[in-house]
C-alpha cells in the first residue's frame, strides 16, 4: 500500500480519539475555554451522562464572525504567542479541542464579543460545517454538543453509565473550581443542580479557603493547615489535612500546577513522602496544593489530555512540597482532627428506637427529642472542639510554673495505690491533655480539662513517644551500619548498576554502602543496623526501580522508618499494663511536649476530648 496523506476529517477523528476519551473530556476543554476567555460565570449542563447534550455557556470575550470560523480550524488558538511553546500562561494552546469535538458530534457554538451588538451561531455536524448565521446571543460564548460520538460508534461502546460519567465530569468541573475561586461555576443535568459555588472575593488564601470549604466541606477547613512558602521563585501555597483526617484511597488530593489541575506522579510521590512518618500505607491525606512556577521552568505538552507536567528541576519542587508539608505538620504539635471527637460523641447518641432507652419523665422526653432530630452530632460541637484542637501550649505558656520534661518512662515495679497530692500542687487541669483521673480497663487513661475530659489510648500515644525519640536519635548520630560478614553482591542491568553508583554517597548517608563491581553488578559491604536480617538483594533491587521513577531513594528511608515504627511498637506500654496516677501524668505532660502526638504511627488518633457541656447533653441536662 502506498504512502498517502489522511483526510482532515480522519485527522480530527484521530485527535479526538487521543483528546476526548468521553463526556467529562469535553468538559474539560469547553470550559477552559471559557477560563482562557477571562469568564467570570461558567455554566454547564449535561444530559443523559453527556450523550445526548453537553452545554457550556460562558460571558468572557466573546468572538466575531471571523474568530468563530477560525476557531474550528485544526491548530488555530489565539493563546500561543509567536509559537512560544517554552512560555505557555493559558489552559490551551494546542487548537485541537474545537475541532475533535466537532468532528464526533453535533456541534454549535454561538458568540458575541463584549461590546458589540451582533452575536454569530455555527453550526456542524460530524465535522461538516453545516451553516453560519445570525443569532441572538449575550456577551460571552455558548458552546453546545449533541450526540458526542456519534460519528465514532464504537467509543459509545466504552462509555459506562451515565450516573458514572456525569459523576466524571462533577469531578472535572470541581477541581477547575478549586483552582479558580474568583469564578462562578454550576453544573447540572438540565432538571437540578448538582453542584453550585458564586465567586468568592477577598484575598487569594483566603478565598481558596472558602471555595475549598464549599466543595469539601467545613470539616476539611476545620481540619487543615495552612501552607504558603516560595522559594526560588517558585511559589507553594493550599491547605493539607491533618494525619488523623484521612481518607482510604488517595482521591481527595487536589494538586495544581499554573491553576491547571495535574495528576503527576512526582507531585503524589512528594505527598507520599510528606505524610509517610504520620499515616499507614493504606490510608492517605486529604490536601489541596497549588504549585505557581515560572512557565519556562514547566513543560505542559507532554501528555495528550495536559494532565501531566515535567519539571527542570524535579529535585526543588520535590523538595518544596516535602519540607512545606513537613513543617505544617510539625507546627500542628499534638492537634488531632475535630472529626474524631465528633465520631466519638455521634457514637455514644443514645438510640429511642430501644424501649431500654426511652426517657420516662415528660422534661426528658422533651430534652431528648431535639437530639432525635440531630442523632449525628450536635450543633456546634466542631468548632467548640476546635478550641482545644489547637498547636501546642507549653505549661509555661499557660502559667504553670517552671517545671522539668521527664521523659514518659513507666518502671517495671508493681502497680501501688494512688497517692494523696502533695499540698500546693500544680492544678493540672490547666494543660492542654489535663490531669490523669483514672484508668479504663488497663488501656484508656481518663484526663480531666478545664472545659471537659480527655480519653488517652496509651499504648498508641507511647508508641508515639517512642518513635519520635528514635527519629530524634537518628538525626543527631546518624544510621547506624553493620558491616556484611560476606559482602552481597546484586546483579542488575546496565542502567540500574549506573543509578544506584551514582547516588552511592547519599546512600551511604543512610547505611547503605555499595560501590560498582563490574557491568550491570553492584556490591554491598555495609546495610543500616536497623534492618537486621533482611533481603539485601530485594532492597537494592527496588531502589534501583525507585530511582528510575523517581529519582529518589524513598524505599529505603520507608523501610528504616517502618522498622522504627515496629520497635516503637513492640516497646510501647502495651494495653493492659496498669499505671500509677504520676506515669499517666507524666505520659499526657509528655504527648503536650512531642510533636504528632495527637497520632500513633500508623495515622489513628491517640486521644478523643469531649467538652463538658457535650457530656451534659448526652444526659439531657441541657
Amino acid at each position: 500500500m502506498k504512502i498517502r496523506r489522511l483526510s482532515e476529517s480522519t485527522i480530527n477523528r484521530i485527535a479526538a480519539g487521543e483528546v476526548i476519551e468521553r463526556p467529562a473530556s469535553a468538559v474539560k476543554e469547553l470550559v477552559e475555554n471559557a477560563l482562557d476567555a477571562g469568564a467570570r460565570n461558567i455554566e454547564v449542563v449535561m444530559a443523559r451522562g453527556g450523550r445526548e447534550l453537553i452545554s457550556v455557556t460562558d460571558d468572557g470575550c466573546g468572538m466575531d464572525r471571523e474568530e468563530l470560523e477560525l476557531a474550528v480550524e485544526r491548530h488555530a488558538t489565539s493563546k500561543l504567542r509567536e509559537d512560544d511553546l517554552t512560555h505557555i500562561t493559558t489552559m490551551g494552546f494546542r487548537g485541537e479541542a474545537l475541532p475533535s469535538i466537532a468532528s464526533v458530534a453535533r456541534f454549535s457554538m454561538s458568540s458575541r464579543p463584549q461590546g458589540s451588538d451582533e452575536g454569530w451561531r455555527l453550526e456542524i455536524e460530524g465535522g461538516k460545517k453545516a451553516s453560519l448565521q445570525p443569532a441572538a446571543q449575550g456577551s460571552g460564548t455558548r458552546v453546545e454538543v449533541r450526540d458526542l460520538f456519534f460519528a465514532t460508534p464504537a467509543r459509545l461502546k466504552f462509555l459506562k453509565a451515565e450516573r458514572t460519567e456525569f459523576s466524571h465530569a462533577l469531578d472535572v468541573v470541581k477541581r477547575l473550581a478549586m483552582a479558580h475561586p474568583e469564578v462562578a461555576f454550576s453544573l447540572s443535568d438540565g432538571e437540578r443542580k448538582s453542584f453550585q459555588v458564586s465567586a468568592a472575593q477577598g484575598e487569594l488564601l483566603d478565598s481558596r479557603l472558602r471555595r475549598l470549604s464549599a466543595i469539601l466541606g467545613h470539616e476539611f477547613a476545620d481540619n487543615s493547615l495552612s501552607i504558603e512558602v516560595e522559594r526560588e521563585g517558585i511559589r507553594l501555597s493550599g491547605f493539607a489535612g491533618l494525619p488523623t483526617f484521612n481518607r482510604g484511597n488517595a482521591q481527595h488530593q487536589y494538586l495544581f500546577v499554573n491553576g491547571r489541575p495535574v495528576k503527576d506522579k512526582l507531585l503524589t510521590g512528594a505527598v507520599r513522602g510528606a505524610y509517610m512518618d504520620y499515616l499507614a500505607r493504606d490510608r492517605h491525606p486529604v490536601l489541596a496544593l497549588f504549585l505557581e512556577v515560572p512557565p519556562e521552568l514547566v513543560d505542559v505538552n507532554v501528555h495528550p489530555a495536559k494532565a501531566e507536567v515535567r519539571f527542570q528541576d524535579s529535585g526543588l519542587i520535590r523538595g518544596l512540597i516535602v519540607g512545606s508539608l513537613r513543617r505544617a505538620l510539625e507546627g500542628a504539635g499534638h492537634r488531632s482532627s475535630t472529626t474524631v471527637a465528633d465520631q466519638a460523641l455521634g457514637a455514644m447518641w443514645p438510640e429511642l428506637s430501644e424501649p431500654s432507652l426511652r426517657p420516662h419523665s415528660g422534661q426528658l422526653q422533651g430534652n431528648y427529642s431535639r437530639y432525635r432530630s440531630t442523632p449525628s452530632t450536635p450543633s456546634g460541637f466542631a468548632d467548640r472542639a476546635a478550641d482545644f484542637q489547637r498547636p501546642l501550649e507549653t505549661g509555661r505558656q499557660l502559667g504553670l510554673g517552671e517545671q522539668e520534661e521527664q521523659p514518659f518512662a513507666p518502671p517495671m515495679g508493681r502497680y501501688e495505690a494512688d497517692q494523696v497530692p502533695p499540698p500546693h500542687a500544680p492544678d493540672l487541669t490547666k494543660y492542654p491533655l489535663g490531669a490523669a483521673r483514672g484508668q479504663l480497663h488497663e488501656t484508656y487513661i481518663i484526663a480531666q480539662t478545664e472545659t471537659g475530659i480527655v480519653l488517652v489510648d496509651q499504648h498508641a500515644a507511647h508508641e508515639r513517644l517512642v518513635y519520635e525519640r528514635m527519629k530524634k536519635n537518628m538525626d543527631t548520630t546518624g544510621v547506624p551500619r553493620q558491616t556484611l560478614l560476606l559482602p552481597e553482591v546484586v546483579e542488575l542491568d546496565q542502567g540500574a548498576a549506573e543509578r544506584l553508583a551514582a547516588r552511592a554517597e547519599e546512600l551511604a548517608d543512610l547505611g547503605l554502602v555499595l560501590e560498582p563491581f563490574g557491568d550491570g553488578a553492584v556490591v554491598v559491604r555495609e546495610a543500616p543496623a536497623l534492618l537486621g536480617d533482611t533481603d539485601i538483594k530485594g532492597l537494592v533491587r527496588d531502589l534501583a526501580d525507585e530511582l528510575a521513577e523517581l529519582d529518589q531513594a524513598l524505599s529505603l528511608k520507608e523501610r528504616l522508618e517502618e522498622v522504627c515504627s515496629t520497635m516503637a511498637c513492640h516497646g510501647s506500654v502495651r494495653a493492659g499494663r496498669r499505671l500509677t496516677t504520676e506515669e499517666m501524668n507524666a505520659l499526657l505532660r509528655e504527648m503536650e511536649a512531642t510533636p504528632h502526638s495527637g497520632q500513633c504511627n500508623h495515622g489513628r488518633p491517640t486521644y478523643v476530648e469531649l467538652k463538658l457541656s457535650d457530656v451534659e447533653r448526652l444526659f439531657g441536662r441541657r
